[in-house]
């Protein structure tokens, strides 16, 4: 597949004239929000600086950071920098755990969300003959609008199938000639079982190309995909609170994923100390917008784990790029003290042959202990064995999560198509105790 560049002027842009106009974005955007949004103009004033005062990326250090609690302090419009007759757009989180975080799109914010929506698809094989499927949600949700508008600026057709109703998403895409498809990774893979359940062989369809994102996944997870459905998969980041998807995505190359440094600024955290890290050091990823309008954002802490890496790739693209999001801070479990990952979990299972992607994690308290058990499908050609043989399954997936997370995991194997399947973000684990 031939390797594509949306706009080569800033994706190809030589990284000391990269930093100096990142410098000088950050300038605006500091003034911008301290002119503009109460909420930042007292933080300043309550450290006795102006905006003029960050003169370098290191003087950044200084400013606090931008929490969700501080969005959800500031519920609805508490946050913005243009009063509501130039905000044309209003899109949000869905609230699941507080208030909802509320963000809004001047005209200027939609343009530039579409040329990085653009870009990160540009860079996933997308090309404007595609014809592109998005079985994302359409509301508040950001995943649906903000790769539709950037795919169309490509000029590639769409489809806005919305989530849900899979067997119909899969007569679209025999129907219609789909060539892309975007949503979670989690509902791709159901969009696969439910399709071979039809008899549907979608190697012999013409889709090609996959655009997932909204939910941590793992390179078996990847490779499972592409396998079934006979397509390239690759990855793409964003957060409601910085834009949306177009943050970030990955090249053909799958070697990280390309950030638009020349819109967003990109820091590297301790999450526990909140020391800046060099690049290559895993830790939170934090976040400040230069070009928005309606919605600037300073130093805001996403919680997603990760680490930059800055040596150049051979797609062409100078842009520092980002490693996979390992996990985030808030979703990690301390059991029995340690530290435990879902992605870790998703990992050793998927090196596991005969378990399907499906899975979920149920920590509870016994007594003074915590308790890990983990609910595994099995595939069909394993699950009518012997009782004896699912036995010695289940202990060979315990071992194997032993080796990996340093404590033992109860498995409970469970029969094909048992776990909850959704169109939206897979939830991975159950939480019982109380803390």
């Amino acid at each position: 597949m031939e390797n594509l560049i949306w706009n080569p002027e800033y994706e190809c842009l030589k990284r000391e004239e990269l930093k100096e106009l990142q410098k000088k974005r950050l300038q605006w955007s500091l003034r911008w929000a301290y002119e503009r949004v109460p909420f930042y103009r007292r933080r300043f004033d309550e450290l006795r600086i102006r905006p003029e005062d960050i003169k370098n990326f290191n003087d950044l250090k200084i400013l606090p950071f931008t929490t969700k609690d501080d969005l959800r302090d500031n519920y609805p419009y508490g946050l913005f920098a243009l009063n509501m007759e130039q905000v044309v757009r209003i899109h949000g989180s869905s609230g699941t755990t507080g208030k909802p975080i509320v963000v809004g799109y001047s005209r200027g914010d939609l343009s530039t969300w579409s040329e990085l929506v653009a870009r990160i698809a540009t860079a996933g094989g997308v090309q404007p003959k595609d014809i592109c499927q998005i079985a994302f949600a359409y509301g508040l949700f950001t995943g649906g609008f903000g790769l539709h508008q950037g795919l169309e600026r490509i000029g590639a057709t769409v489809i806005p199938a919305s989530a849900g109703m899979t067997e119909r998403q899969v007569q679209l895409m025999a129907d219609f000639g789909t060539t892309v498809l975007v949503c979670t990774p989690s509902y791709a893979l159901h969009i696969a079982e439910v399709g071979e359940k039809m008899g549907v062989d979608f190697h012999q369809l013409p889709l090609r190309v996959g655009l997932f994102g909204a939910e941590p996944w793992s390179e078996n997870m990847r490779a499972e995909i592409e396998r079934r459905l006979g397509i390239i998969a690759t990855d793409n980041y964003g957060l409601t609170e910085i834009i949306g998807p177009g943050v970030a995505g990955e090249c053909l190359h799958k070697n990280g994923l390309h950030i638009n440094e020349d819109h967003f600024l990109v820091e590297v955290i301790n999450p526990e100390t909140e020391e800046t890290l060099p690049p290559g050091e895993v830790g939170e990823l934090v976040f400040t917008s230069l070009t928005k309008e309606a919605f600037p954002v300073i130093r805001f802490r996403t919680r997603d784990l990760s680490r930059l890496i800055e040596e150049p790739c051979p797609c062409g693209r100078t842009l520092a790029r980002m490693e996979r999001v390992r996990g985030r801070t808030d979703d990690m479990l301390i059991i029995r003290g340690v530290n435990v990952f879902p992605s870790q979990i998703e990992h050793a299972l998927m090196e596991v042959e005969g378990v399907e992607p499906h899975y979920q994690i149920i920590v509870d308290r016994v007594g003074a202990l915590d308790n890990l058990e983990i609910m595994v499908e099995v595939s069909e050609e394993v699950f009518p064995d012997a009782m004896r043989k699912l036995v010695e399954f289940e202990k060979k997936i315990e071992n194997k999560l032993e080796q990996i997370l340093g404590l033992r995991a109860k498995i409970k194997l469970v029969e094909p198509k048992t776990i909850e399947r959704t169109s939206g973000k897979a939830k991975r684990v159950i939480d019982k105790r109380v803390l």
